[in-house]
């Protein structure tokens, strides 16, 4: 926003910069309401000041900080609604519906910038290409994306072709400034996907939870929403709920 001087002024460059720090805290309530007396005062400063330039200046972020408190309200709404609540998704064998967007996509919004997906199992041709499309779902969904980490094991039988594939998506991803990390290890048990916005998402299959495709130009080969599922559990919680 730049350095202002003055009362209102020099009061909203403080307020704001605090908005900011608790905005990328994930503090939502506590960020909408330093944004939106930020945005007061920034409102008192126009008024006061006789710079058009300035008043300009002000009116321009004040556009941009309510832009990002209507952000932060919808973030609020739904940590106070939804976060402290405990979904679970039983999936039954052979069921459809169940693709990544019908999954995950109430969980997404503008707070989503950063997503960890921890599964043993992403070594298969298959099971790359499910990650694949959950990578795509993301990069769709959650337009402030910016980073990608994958916690997996090292395929014994063909690493080289796993880390190919794996490093040709991490360049695809890059081309539409998303990073991915790619960590291998050996002692990953767990199944869980984290979005910084405070979701937790443990699956009992992984993304692995698909049957194959009927064939190749068969509904499901390409879009997972029509594919049929493995019996599998999904739980959903907030990480309010496990404070």
């Amino acid at each position: 926003m730049g350095i202002m001087s003055g009362g209102s002024e020099g009061a909203a460059v403080q307020v704001l910069t605090r908005a900011v720090q608790l905005d990328q805290e994930k503090k939502f309530a506590e960020a909408l309401a330093c944004y939106e007396q930020g945005i007061r005062l920034l409102l008192q400063a126009a008024k006061d000041t006789k710079d058009e330039t300035k008043r300009k200046h002000f009116h321009k972020k004040m556009e941009e900080y309510l832009s990002r408190a209507e952000d932060m309200k919808e973030a609020a709404a739904k940590q106070k609604t939804l976060g402290r609540t405990h979904k679970q998704i039983q999936i039954e064998a052979g069921a459809t519906g169940y693709g990544y967007d019908s999954v995950f996509g109430d969980l997404v919004d503008k707070t989503l910038s950063a997503v960890v997906v921890e599964d043993a199992y992403v070594r298969s041709t298959h099971q790359v290409y499910n990650f694949l499309q959950f990578c795509e779902f993301l990069v769709h969904r959650a337009e402030c994306l910016r980073s990608i980490t994958l916690k997996t094991t090292k395929d014994p039988a063909d690493h080289k072709s796993q880390n190919e594939r794996l490093e040709e998506l991490r360049m695809s991803l890059a081309a539409h400034n998303v990073t991915l990390t790619l960590q291998y290890s050996d002692t990953i048990h767990d199944r869980e996907i984290r979005f910084d916005s405070g979701w937790i998402i443990k699956i009992g299959r992984g993304l692995d939870y698909f049957r194959k495709a009927p064939g190749r130009f068969s509904l499901g080969w390409t879009d997972n929403h029509f594919r049929q599922c493995h019996q599998t559990t999904i739980d959903i919680f907030h990480q309010q709920t496990l404070q």
